[in-house]
């Protein structure tokens, strides 16, 4: 069995694109990526296990959980589709609604996989709640009050927060 390294590659000549060990050239992302899935590699992180979330900033990658597998990726990708389904914008609104001051993610995404009954790790849960909580601050339903954890690119304007807090600021679209 071959293995498979799947590496972005810059070339003045052909462009820029991506080569695998195997010897494959890949003149683009999504030829790289079909050659990852083809060979059960992660398709997001090319079986790398990492993914670039700024430039020069790497963290393990989300979509395989840091397996560089595919079958991990999709088992991930069916979790989050799930999720969706079942962890609605009016599950989340009901949620903040019972909180009377500032409130952190990780208070909210514990109240609903509670509420839910879900065992922790059956869903992602936390990207769930977390992506619901950015839309209602985005709606203007709550403010965030925390400041970042860490600044990840200072030139990007990229920053890190690990457990954000919020505050409602009025009515919820209940």
């Amino acid at each position: 069995m071959t293995k498979h390294t799947i590496t972005r590659q810059t070339s003045t000549i052909l462009g820029d694109g991506y080569g695998c060990s195997c010897g494959t050239r890949l003149v683009h992302r999504m030829a790289a990526e079909l050659h990852a899935a083809e060979q059960q590699l992660c398709s997001a992180c090319l079986g790398t296990v990492e993914e670039e979330v700024a430039p020069g900033v790497a963290r393990e990658c989300s979509a395989c959980a840091g397996t560089g597998r595919r079958r991990e990726q999709l088992i991930w990708q069916l979790a989050h589709a799930e999720a969706e389904q079942v962890i609605t914008m009016t599950l989340v609104r009901g949620v903040v609604a019972d909180f009377d001051g500032p409130f952190h993610l990780s208070e909210i995404a514990d109240t609903v996989r509670d509420g839910l009954g879900l065992p922790g790790g059956r869903l992602p849960v936390g990207p769930r709640v977390r992506d619901l909580l950015l839309e209602l601050q985005a709606n203007g339903e709550i403010a965030m009050l925390s400041a970042p954890d860490e600044l990840l690119d200072a030139t990007a304007n990229v920053v890190l927060y690990r457990d954000p807090q919020w505050q409602r600021t009025g009515t919820l679209g209940l």
